[in-house]
């Protein structure tokens, strides 16, 4: 479960891993928030519910990514923990529940505020481990 950041000129180029599909979407998650601000100093005070779907899974990593966007800039929610499952019918669906708190920026420290992410240059890798690359336009 790690996540490091690629070279690209303007956005945050992102590459994560994880042992299974779901880890490496909790690690995607995780890499957002840090993105947005220090997630080392967040603390697991009350949970949120996602829950997204998509007809493949690009879709479901933009959609998640989105969600993630959403929850911290827009809702205000510094996330510290996340706990997903994807299933698969005829399309894929994620629920996730997020630990976390309200976002105090004196405290959670303020980096960086992404627009959105991009479909731009994402990739996933299946085989063990889970590879995923994501762009997030700044």
């Amino acid at each position: 479960m790690t996540y490091r950041n690629l070279e690209h000129m303007t956005d945050a180029f992102i590459e994560v891993s994880g042992e299974t599909l779901e880890e490496a979407f909790e690690t995607a998650g995780m890499a957002v928030v840090d993105t947005i601000l220090d997630v080392k100093s967040v603390e697991k005070k009350s949970e949120r519910k996602i829950d997204v779907g998509a007809d493949d899974l690009n879709g479901l990593l933009y959609n998640w990514l989105e969600e993630i966007i959403i929850l911290t800039i827009t809702e205000g929610f510094a996330a510290q923990n996340f706990n997903v499952k994807i299933t698969k019918t005829d399309k894929y669906f994620l629920t996730a529940t997020i630990s976390g708190e309200p976002i105090d920026f004196d405290k959670h420290h303020f980096k960086l505020e992404i627009k959105a992410p991009t479909y731009h240059l994402m990739e996933i890798k299946q085989e063990k481990p889970v590879v995923m690359r994501f762009l997030l336009d700044l």
